[in-house]
């Protein structure tokens, strides 16, 4: 059934110029599908330059409104309208405009994994694989609001040794999922195992990580190296299982699972391009705001 689904979505996809985006955290039989597979750099990378009339964005809305206000001649498809993102969630347009208050003369720096209002709030937004990149940029005395993952925020001030000002903001899986006590024990039974964490995990995990890195630097890493364990959502664990079958890669937690990545199937898929769904669509005046502070993230990437 799955392979028919597959060959249905790919006839589709060439009888009307479709471009299929997915996360890394995506199912493996989605990002096997997929023109691009990547980070949310490298997705909005390819979004801004797509050239294709349609852009089917296998992820969660954020994603897809960050496409189709890079890339506003295309028709962006969100396969499954309630995929959102608890993080993005966690601030909104007024508490950030609250902070802001009372910090003047800060500069935002917004992770993608937020809301277009609040983009279009920020100056310049950022994203786990450059996020170093972005906040060494700006000016030494420069004061820095850094929206929403405290922990990112964080570990991007250490890096730098920038004082930023954080938000209580999170992501749930990454925060909640992974413990000392569970890496303790499985370097117990994996001695010599790499640990490659991602910067949404808590300082617990990230201080003693041996890599420090987002989704496609592991994927990068992976290629030359074996016997990994893994701090992040299940899904790149499982595609990099899929990649390597012969390679020992481990999940730190195997249920460190985002349910709103998993919510898209390849019957979502189908459907999407079958009916013209789910349209996103971002007001054109948010849209002029938000806009500005992507490209000029693109501009230093």
């Amino acid at each position: 059934m799955n392979k028919v689904l597959s060959e249905k979505i790919v006839k589709l996809k060439k009888e009307r110029n479709v471009l299929i985006l997915a996360h890394n955290y995506q199912a493996v039989e989605i990002q096997r599908l997929a023109d691009f597979c990547g980070d949310s750099l490298q997705l909005s990378i390819q979004a801004s330059s797509s050239g294709a009339d349609i852009i089917l964005f296998c992820g969660v809305r954020f994603m897809a409104e960050t496409a189709a206000i890079l890339n506003p001649e295309a028709r962006v498809l969100l396969p499954v309208w309630d995929a959102g993102c608890p993080m993005a969630d966690m601030v909104t347009a007024e508490q950030l405009r609250e902070l802001k208050k009372l910090h003047p003369g800060a500069v935002v720096v917004c992770y993608v994994n937020s809301s277009v209002e609040v983009k279009a709030e920020s100056d310049i937004c950022c994203t786990s694989s450059n996020a170093v990149k972005i906040v060494s940029s700006l000016p030494a005395d420069q004061k820095i609001i850094f929206v929403p993952d405290q922990n990112l925020g964080s570990w991007v001030g250490k890096q730098t040794g920038r004082e930023v000002i954080l938000y209580n903001g999170y992501c749930p899986v990454h925060h909640f999922g992974f413990t000392a006590g569970q890496l303790e024990d499985l370097r117990k039974s994996h001695p010599g195992y790499t640990l490659l964490a991602h910067p949404e995990c808590q300082g617990e995990i990230v201080d003693v990580a041996d890599k420090v890195m987002s989704t496609s630097g592991m994927l990068k890493y992976a290629e030359d190296h074996d016997e990994l364990i893994i701090a992040t959502e299940e899904g790149l664990v499982q595609f990099l299982n899929y990649l390597y079958p012969e390679k020992k890669i481990l999940a730190l937690n195997s249920r460190a699972i985002c349910q709103n990545m998993k919510k898209t199937h390849l019957s979502d898929l189908y459907d999407a391009l079958i009916e013209d769904k789910y349209h996103i669509q971002v007001e054109p005046v948010i849209a002029e705001r938000a806009v500005k502070c992507l490209k000029r993230m693109l501009e230093l990437s």
